[in-house]
């Protein structure tokens, strides 16, 4: 097996057997390419996210995880309120 090089943790093959031999035994099937340094690489499985569990850009930063949901229960607007009616003019 020649490797190229490795993509966010998935190999790039030289030949499309050594691919589809990869993509086999990570359950997964088919190939798809990439270019490295001006050669065409061959990476098992029909896509990238497939490949390595990581979408193509995966240089781009995380997007920020949602905000946590607070257990204490919040003011509630029901009740009584004290304040009086309006003002005679």
């Amino acid at each position: 097996m020649a490797i190229l090089t490795t993509i966010a943790g998935a190999p790039l093959f030289t030949t499309t057997q050594e691919a589809l031999n990869w993509a086999m035994t990570n359950s997964c099937t088919g190939y798809h390419t990439h270019n490295h340094q001006g050669q065409t690489g061959y990476m098992g499985c029909s896509n990238h996210l497939q490949a390595s569990g990581m979408p193509l850009n995966s240089n781009a930063p995380n997007p920020a995880p949602p905000p946590m949901q607070s257990n204490v229960p919040t003011a509630s607007s029901s009740g009584s309120s004290g304040g009086g009616g309006g003002g005679g003019y």
